[in-house]
């Protein structure tokens, strides 16, 4: 088999196609929270509008490891392109909805697409980029979810105030037809480096119904209803049996969704891990951070907001630090090495002297987590990417990001169940109710602590220096 580099133009418009489809599938994540009070209202229906939300995440995150495997089997082009072409028709249904009912549903369908864009558009940028130089490529998908995270709300407000709440799914369908444009030509060109496979419909059924229901039971437990309510221990009993009957499958199937030796593979196994960690923490922290701010520093919510700015900026500046190095390296680990364990004592020392530290100090020992965060993804991701076969790349980044939203949820219902216990009986004063944090922080250092563990144990195997080289693997394989 033989490879021909793609031109740098060709590479460009590839990365900025893909980027587009990936903002799509970030936007929609953030965007739509400023408009559910009106929606509540004018559909009249306030009880029901966190599913609005939640059934997005949920669509998303229980999908994601299909298109990976679909990926593989019919290629990048069309998978892609279906999965803007799912989100586009959601994103109508949603504009279109005369009920919350219609609206809910509609989000379901417009979140099955964009479980496609996030990790379609790191698995194409993997198929002609190589993982010595991938790295410095990662610095883009940070600044894709930064924008993402900051425009979301803002312009989610926007238009409702302006215009009509509507117009936050109106606006997916010029952006998706950009990204229809650039990517539906550029990507005939990619490297095939797919096989014939068959998709594992039964344990396709299992993950996604075992993820629904343990994502339900995240979303319900300790909100509506009380971790103790049958409801909720049911939900999670069912998720759990539906994870041990997909875990069987996966061993028994001739072709499993996916396969064990992906998951068996040392670097996934401990890449994944130390992602997860350092991922889910740090997106269950920034959930959690304007109730301190407000709370504990008096804060007003739009100053909250305001507050988590180095927090998100600075892990753009993480990733750019690990990208840029990690195809000078040898030993690439190093870093998100000494950043996780740099923000392991950042968030012990909130912990400990929350109450005692200015405003400004705060701020900097929060973007000093950032950062170590920062370093953490996109070595990660080219770790794992670099460790496989590239006919399976398609599967181990699905695998990964599916894991990693999965484990962002589960520890977002950790922390909320930490400050809930930790809170009872309303705290008095702000440094009561710094108190009710410390034991948040400490889960926050305890998180990014595991995450060290992992990539201690992660092997830095050889960064491909060409796609050649992803080519030839093919070959002996």
């Amino acid at each position: 088999m033989s490879y021909a580099p793609l031109p740098s133009k060709t590479i460009w418009t590839i990365l900025t196609g893909t980027m587009i489809a990936m903002f799509l599938g970030a936007l929609d994540q953030t965007i739509i929270a400023a408009a559910l009070p009106t929606i509540g209202r004018e559909l009249g229906d306030f009880d029901s509008i966190s599913w609005v939300a939640s059934l997005y995440l949920l669509a998303t995150t229980a999908v994601t490891p299909l298109y990976g495997k679909i990926s593989d089997i019919h290629g990048r082009r069309v998978t892609m392109l279906a999965a803007i072409a799912i989100f586009t028709i959601g994103s109508i249904a949603c504009a279109l909805a005369p009920t919350m009912l219609a609206l809910i549903i509609a989000r379901g369908i417009q979140g099955l697409g964009g479980g496609g864009l996030i990790s379609l558009s790191q698995t194409i940028i993997a198929d002609i980029i190589a993982p010595k130089e991938r790295g410095k490529y990662q610095i883009f998908f940070a600044s894709v979810y930064l924008l993402a995270s900051l425009m979301g709300p803002m312009l989610g407000g926007f238009l409702t105030e302006q215009l009509h709440w509507s117009f936050i799914f109106w606006i997916n369908l010029p952006i998706g037809l950009i990204a229809w444009v650039m990517t539906t030509n550029t990507l005939k060109l990619l490297p095939l480096h797919h096989r014939p496979h068959r998709l594992d419909i039964p344990g396709a059924i299992l993950i996604v119904l075992a993820t629904i229901t343990l994502m339900l039971a995240l979303d319900e437990g300790g909100v509506r209803m009380p971790w103790s309510s049958p409801i909720i221990i049911g939900t999670l009993i069912a998720s759990f049996v539906l994870w041990i009957l997909f875990i069987m499958r996966i061993r028994a199937a001739e072709e499993p969704l996916i396969p064990i030796e992906i998951l068996a593979n040392p670097v996934v196994s401990t890449a994944t891990i130390a992602a997860l960690f350092s991922m889910g923490t740090y997106v269950a922290t920034t959930i959690f951070m304007p109730v301190y701010f407000e709370s504990a520093r008096g804060m007003s919510a739009s100053d909250s907001g305001l507050a988590l700015m180095p927090f998100m900026v600075g892990t753009v500046v993480g990733a750019t630090l690990a990208g840029q190095t990690m195809g000078r390296l040898a030993h690439y680990k190093r870093l998100p090495l000494g950043g996780t364990l740099i923000a392991a004592i950042a968030a012990l020392i909130i912990a400990f002297y929350q109450n005692h530290i200015s405003i400004v100090a705060l701020e900097a020992l929060f973007t000093v987590i950032a950062i170590g965060l920062g370093t953490v993804l996109p070595t990660t991701t080219v770790a794992i990417q670099n460790a496989v076969k590239p006919h399976q790349l398609g599967t181990a980044t699905g695998a990964m990001n599916f894991f990693r939203q999965l484990g962002s949820a589960l520890l977002v219902a950790v922390f909320g169940a930490i400050l809930i216990n930790a809170g009872q009986g309303a705290p008095e004063t702000a440094s009561e109710a710094g108190d009710r944090f410390f034991v948040m922080f400490l889960a926050t250092a305890i998180g990014f602590a595991i995450s060290f563990v992992a990539l201690l144990f992660m092997e830095e195997k050889p960064l491909r220096s060409s796609a050649k080289e992803a080519a030839d693997a093919v070959i002996v394989d």
